[in-house]
């Protein structure tokens, strides 16, 4: 006796069958081929848990035979079954499979995250950067400002404060320090260093604007741009150098340098740029215009300067 397996309307197993003729097999197949039809029209015929179908098969010529369902496929087909039957189940089948990815994709399980966003969440981001620029934007809105004299005459009774005040401002002579609010800070030259040749030293018009080509670099170059400025009056914060150049009207560069926050001294300061290397190439030589400005945290211009300048095979010949 041998039969097929049903649990959960589904084929679990084929039994190791004993068949003894070909009609025997013949009729288990047969039977085997009805019992696959009806599970896949199950809304007709569905199988109960562990219902076995048997049949009876001859015990005196005993042949063992393994079935896999690829044989039993081979089979039904050589018996001249119906193809209908088999696109029955092969679009069962299909179905079943396109049902149960869309269970996962629409249901996830149970404690998991859907990673389906919303267009609500997609502009979100674009308005928080939104808001960020415009927070940057906005300006702070400081305390009542002093003149330096005042400052220094505040708390004067306090030691500590005294001396914290002496150490931030330096050596100071308030006898020379002006009673107006805004610092002074006027910027006396620029120089040109590299290696190996002597500076260039560059005197800054009152209007801002060299007449002609203001100097000259060689190309692939390397050097670095120094200046001198005074600071009056009050302190000056966060003084910042800002430049950009152009080639035919086109924008080639673009820079920004903090200088730092300097209090008013007789002496003048110096701060010297980061080293570059200028372009090389036919298309690097040419003129250039360019346009630098000095303002402070308060977006105060001290200095703008227009000028142009050019980049050549070699350095210009040096004045005696």
């Amino acid at each position: 006796m041998a039969g097929v397996l049903y649990e959960k309307g589904m084929i679990l197993d084929l039994v190791d069958w004993k068949l003894s003729s070909t009609y025997v097999r013949k009729q288990a197949l047969i039977v085997l081929h009805l019992a696959i039809k009806c599970v896949n029209q199950s809304t007709t015929l569905k199988p109960k848990m562990s219902e076995v179908v048997s049949v009876p098969i001859d015990e005196k010529s005993i042949q063992h035979v393994s079935y896999s369902q690829a044989g039993v496929d081979s089979n039904t087909k050589s018996m001249g079954f119906d193809e209908k039957d088999k696109e029955e189940v092969s679009e069962t089948a299909a179905t079943t499979k396109t049902r149960t990815n869309e269970e996962e994709v629409d249901e996830p399980k149970s404690g998991g995250i859907s990673r389906k966003m919303s267009e609500n969440s997609l502009y979100a981001t674009d308005q928080e950067e939104e808001d960020d620029d415009e927070t940057h934007e906005r300006k702070i809105e400081l305390g009542p400002q002093y003149t330096l004299k005042e400052q220094l005459e505040k708390d004067k009774d306090d030691e500590s404060l005294r001396r914290w005040k002496e150490q931030l401002l330096g050596a100071v002579d308030i006898e020379a320090v002006g009673e107006t609010l805004e610092p002074e800070v006027k910027i006396l030259s620029l120089e040109i260093k590299s290696p190996g040749r002597p500076d260039i030293v560059l005197s800054v018009p009152e209007n801002g604007k060299p007449k002609g080509s203001w100097f000259t670099l060689k190309e692939g170059s390397r050097y670095s741009l120094q200046f001198t400025f005074e600071v009056k009056n009050n302190i000056v914060s966060g003084l910042k150098y800002t430049n950009a150049v152009w080639k035919t009207g086109v924008k080639v560069d673009s820079s920004k340098e903090m200088i730092g926050t300097f209090s008013p001294q007789p002496e003048p300061y110096t701060h010297e740029m980061p080293e570059e290397t200028t372009p090389s190439g036919m298309f690097a030589r040419g003129s250039y215009s360019a346009k630098t400005k000095f303002v402070d945290d308060d977006n105060k211009c001290y200095l703008e300067i227009n000028y142009t300048f050019d980049i050549r095979r070699d350095w210009l010949p040096i004045k005696n």
